[in-house]
């Protein structure tokens, strides 16, 4: 609650001192004032940033992304978005933006929308991996391909626009991490492999098991193990999967980790043309550069 809310309900500076001095009461934010003495939320203190920002505030950036549960942390900061016509003096522990147009903003706690907040993520973001992370973890959770797009192609000025759009449009179908980008990128289409069909879900075994990249007809599959997913290298889960597939189909499976992918990219692009090729294809990797080491 303002100050001046409770000021308007006949609660002067001199009381509310008190009771914030005598710890009943506590100050969230200058002006703000939380009327409870036990443990602030994380929400609690976002609705009072909201309330100190003032009319037409909204969480933002890594705070609204929070919010709708792109990210499992919110930061050290409430971030809040403001009209550009309005000021706000700094607080320690909140961040401010100001914007010409504010976008959409609403539900329970007041935030900007999960297709503007993950582009504003985006335009902040230097690396591409993250960038890539971000948006592949939006789309998990129910962020639409399609609304993100349209919204990416009416910003005026985007960081990484061309990424987004090549992830969500045709072309980047079925990328859903920062390494199988990359292995797309820098092994698969720029050594001029055949494209293989992305996150192929097939019968095996008895059971349902997803293929990372499968060079359909050809019996060569790709996996592609992040640390994160495989702290420990193939899981036992994996192995059987391997198996099954070589017993029931003859089909091989290459894997690969960050760094085959980020530091070999030449090494793995021979490798993955050295197995289509003992399967049947007639075609040839081509050089990324005079020292690529496929030339070999």
């Amino acid at each position: 609650m303002t100050s001046a809310q409770l000021h308007a309900w006949g609660v002067g500076r001199a009381v509310v001192s008190r009771r914030v001095a005598h710890g009943d009461w506590q100050r969230l934010w200058r002006g703000v004032i939380a009327l409870h003495s036990g443990a602030i939320t994380w929400r609690e203190r976002a609705r009072g940033a909201l309330l100190y920002a003032g009319d037409g505030a909204a969480l933002s950036h890594s705070s609204a992304a929070f919010v709708h549960g792109i990210v499992s942390t919110p930061g050290p900061r409430i971030v809040v978005s403001i009209p550009a016509h309005r000021a706000v003096s700094p607080q320690p522990g909140l961040g401010l933006r100001r914007r010409r147009t504010m976008p959409h903003a609403g539900g329970r706690i007041r935030a900007v929308g999960v297709d503007a907040t993950v582009l504003d993520l985006v335009h902040e973001l230097d690396s591409e991996d993250d960038v890539v992370g971000l948006v592949c973890e939006a789309v998990r959770v129910g962020v639409l391909p399609g609304r993100l797009l349209l919204q990416a192609g009416g910003r005026r000025f985007l960081r990484h626009r061309d990424l987004v759009v090549n992830l969500l449009g045709d072309e980047g179908m079925g990328i859903e991490s920062p390494l199988e980008h990359r292995y797309v990128r820098d092994v698969e289409r720029r050594h001029r492999l055949p494209a293989a069909c992305a996150q192929l879900r097939e019968r095996t075994g008895g059971r349902w098991i997803r293929a990372d990249r499968v060079h359909v007809g050809l019996g060569v599959r790709i996996e592609l193990d992040g640390q994160l997913a495989h702290p420990s290298g193939r899981t036992a889960r994996d192995t059987w999967r391997d198996n099954a597939v070589l017993i029931e189909r003859s089909e091989i499976t290459l894997r690969y980790r960050w760094q085959h992918v980020v530091a070999e990219p030449c090494e793995t692009a021979a490798q993955v043309a050295a197995a289509l090729r003992s399967r049947g294809w007639r075609g040839r990797a081509a050089p990324c550069s005079p020292t690529c080491s496929v030339l070999a």
